[in-house]
């Protein structure tokens, strides 16, 4: 492997002005630009048409045409709950030290309640005057007791009772519809009764407007008028989707593959591949996959278009800072692998779209600064003008200080990454894995025997911006 090109373990790195950050106009730098954030859960960067991907995303190509695309940028902490904590607090999350098990939350390391709401971003902006509002059908920020704290920060909270929630009976969902949305690998207990929770709670197949996103992003476009006579404000608009179970409209669904007969993988098992599939149905099964999750993430983007277009109507555009995120992806396969993975630290998990856009931000960029979840808040603090809370440490993305080695952690594992190379560790340093990212940009020949003092470097620069070993977790 040759030599890193730009040293991530040297200090002193030059600092330049970025290129897209640009100078208000004179009449709108006598007003704050009003804030919103858009997380679209489990959106692989992969899958976003502006980033080069598989799915039709008209709405996100249209923010990233406005603005600056991100394409090296990494969640701090996952999955859920971690990678929320980083986006809101701006402050890393992981390593998960003093973790414990919450009754009403995934019992996951990093599965935790925000220690102090009054240190997050939209805190801050609340704190310098702003009207603060979040829609969600998230099922544990939403609903979690241990989040109350956290929904009471703001001005107002407007949660869905969403994947999680029920609307209707469970007994009204049939066994023809349970079967035709899961595949007989997938008929276990725990998945037909997730299953049937989940139809019960949506049923959007012939309705669209009945799925969460439509709902969250409504709710959004209603309270923008509120929202309006309080400017300036911040507005978080927080989506399940595209979360599997994935049960869009077949008008979705032909945009990637027609003339399929029979049952739908709706879902995926968390587990290797070769576990639940034979070697003749893995192909199929997992391209139909595939398509189901593109034609959710398509529905998706069809609704956060009608959000951006209600934005539009009513003038805000020219005056309001638009970030849209996501908080991990999933593996539909890659790596020997379907689901979310702690030990496959890979980019159909870990690198996700992060788009800024919006008053004060040059059109149609692309950055290749490595950039993570925690540094959303900081620089979104910075494009209102307000300082961030003295703990936030990740870094504004509008200054020209950019990060060597980008690091951060799911459950027991945790990954690095340079311009490089990608490594893979669980949390005490055992089943090390080493990417050559020149040579092998899929990462798919782990070459940690070959090259063992550079393990060894990236692993010790881990733990020591860790503050030591980071804890492993039973």
């Amino acid at each position: 492997m040759p030599d890193t090109r730009r040293g991530f373990l040297k200090t002193g790195a030059a600092v330049t002005l970025l290129p897209y950050a640009c100078a208000a106009a004179p009449d709108a730098a006598r007003t704050r630009p009003n804030i919103v954030l858009v997380i679209i859960d489990t959106l692989r960067a992969d899958h976003v048409s502006a980033y080069g991907g598989r799915a039709h995303t008209p709405s996100i190509d249209s923010l990233a045409a406005r603005g600056v695309r991100y394409t090296r940028f990494y969640p701090e902490a996952m999955a859920t709950v971690p990678a929320r904590r980083s986006i809101l607090t701006g402050r890393r999350v992981w390593p998960f030290r003093g973790w414990h098990p919450y009754p009403t939350l995934r019992g996951t390391p990093g599965w935790q309640p925000i220690d102090d709401p009054a240190t997050t971003f939209t805190s801050a902006l609340r704190r310098a005057g702003y009207w603060t509002g979040y829609v969600t059908d998230n099922p544990f920020l939403g609903f979690s007791p241990f989040f109350e704290p956290f929904r009471d920060s703001f001005a107002r909270f407007d949660r869905i009772g969403g994947i999680l929630g029920r609307t209707a009976p469970v007994e009204t969902v049939t066994r023809a519809q349970l079967e035709h949305w899961l595949i007989p690998e997938l008929r276990t207990p725990y998945t037909l009764d997730r299953e049937r929770r989940y139809l019960a709670a949506g049923g959007y197949a012939h309705d669209e407007s009945r799925s969460w996103a439509a709902r969250v992003f409504s709710l959004a476009a209603s309270i923008l008028d509120r929202a309006t006579a309080h400017a300036p404000f911040a507005l978080v608009v927080d989506t399940f989707e595209p979360h599997e179970p994935w049960t869009p409209p077949r008008k979705y669904i032909d945009l990637y593959g027609k003339g399929h007969r029979g049952p739908e993988p709706s879902t995926v098992r968390y587990a290797r591949t070769s576990s639940w599939l034979s070697d003749r149905r893995a192909g199929p099964v997992l391209e139909r996959a595939r398509d189901l999750y593109a034609a959710e993430v398509t529905m998706t983007d069809h609704w956060l278009g009608v959000f951006l277009e209600r934005l539009r109507s009513l003038g805000l555009e020219r005056n309001t800072v638009i970030a849209l995120v996501s908080d991990h992806g999933i593996l539909l396969g890659e790596h020997g692998w379907t689901g979310k993975i702690a030990s496959m630290l890979h980019p159909p998990l870990m690198h996700v779209p992060f788009i800024l856009a919006g008053r004060g931000i040059r059109r149609g960029v692309t950055s290749d600064r490595l950039a993570q979840t925690h540094d959303i808040g900081p620089t979104l603090l910075s494009l209102a003008g307000v300082s961030p809370p003295r703990d936030m440490d990740g870094h504004d993305l509008r200054s020209g200080a950019g990060r060597q080695l980008a690091y951060g952690g799911y459950a027991n594992w945790h990954y690095a990454r340079t311009d490089e190379t990608a490594f893979v560790s669980e949390n005490r340093g055992r089943g090390r894995r080493l990417y050559d990212l020149d040579r092998d940009p899929g990462e798919r020949r782990n070459i940690a025997a070959r090259h063992p003092k550079h393990i060894d470097e990236l692993y010790r620069a881990v733990v020591r911006r860790a503050g030591g070993r980071p804890p492993i977790y039973r």
